[in-house]
């Protein structure tokens, strides 16, 4: 990826190896805002095209060779190929963000970094998968009583369903449905376009605001879990509309795209709800922070900061 001088000369380097490599380039794929090169004599295909590219083409890998100086525009790319779902590689900078704890993979002449992948080693994140499965059956089961109990004050309060459902974004910036009991009147985003929301926002419910305050709303997500969909740690997952905001002004956010969201952060519990874009900004340096230090011992101290909320209401 990347048809501009930056890429074309990958390519010739690689197949100037004395050594097989292994690895065969089927065509270029062009980065907006970049120069092609003419003289290449493969196909060049369209960013928008990637999917039906990579099915058809059977495609295993895909290395970015971006233009100098293009960070934002590169993280951006990055976070569009997430949903193919195979390896993504590029080529370092010293300066780049990217190579924060990633990994590096030899490739003779040109070391790449794996950007598809987190940081956790593959016997952590089993151990962590592990957890979040056990965790989650045991507090569904255990906590049925209590949300049977919050069900009935949702119900007796306020009209509308038990349950929230909304569409977020998750792991590999594919969308899902997340799932909460319903702290708002019903149809609060009547007018159609996303709101956030404040600790005086009166769209809230009385019963809402108490789940809200000790995070009680957020118990049907074990649900979630279970599915796969999240994990009990990891970046909060938001709604395309802000996403697409976010990776605006913040091309790192693109980032938490390569781990499950969790039901709790460490943004969560060190920063809390963000009332509006520029919050959001700012709890990101938490869940960046987060994926340059995943283990699952962090996790449990996220775990435990969460446990203080749930019975103070309070953050830390």
């Amino acid at each position: 990826m990347g048809a501009g001088a930056q890429g074309y000369s990958f390519v010739q380097r690689m197949e100037r190896q004395k050594l097989g490599t292994g690895n065969e380039v089927v065509g270029f794929v062009a980065i907006p805002g970049e120069n092609n090169v003419k003289d290449i004599n493969r196909p060049i295909y369209d960013i928008e095209d990637m999917e039906t590219v990579v099915q058809r083409r059977q495609i295993e890998e895909i290395i970015v060779v971006p233009s100098r100086g293009n960070e934002g525009d590169l993280l951006r790319v990055v976070d569009s190929l997430y949903p193919l779902n195979i390896p993504i590689k590029i080529t370092p900078d010293r300066n780049n963000i990217l190579l924060s704890k990633t990994r590096m993979t030899s490739f003779y002449g040109d070391p790449l970094v794996d950007v598809s992948i987190s940081s956790m080693s593959e016997s952590q994140k089993n151990i962590k998968r592990v957890i979040d499965v056990a965790t989650s059956l045991l507090l569904l089961l255990a906590l049925s009583p209590v949300y049977a109990v919050i069900a009935l004050m949702i119900k007796i309060n306020s009209k509308g369903p038990v349950i929230y459902r909304q569409e977020r974004v998750g792991y590999h910036n594919k969308p899902f449905i997340i799932y909460k009991f319903r702290s708002m009147i019903d149809n609060a985003e009547g007018g159609g376009t996303p709101q956030l929301s404040s600790e005086t926002d009166p769209r809230i419910t009385p019963v809402g605001r108490f789940l809200r305050k000790y995070r009680l709303d957020e118990l049907p997500q074990f649900y979630n879990v279970l599915k796969g969909d999240m994990s009990l740690v990891g970046p909060r997952p938001e709604r395309r509309y802000y996403v697409d905001q976010l990776v605006k002004y913040r091309p790192a956010y693109s980032l938490v795209h390569r781990v499950r969201p969790g039901i709790t952060s460490m943004g969560q519990v060190k920063f809390g709800y963000a009332e509006n874009l520029e919050e959001m900004i700012e709890r990101l340096d938490y869940d960046l922070l987060y994926l340059d230090n995943m283990s699952v011992l962090t996790d449990l101290k996220i775990l435990v900061y969460t446990m203080k909320i749930v019975f103070t209401g309070k953050g830390v």
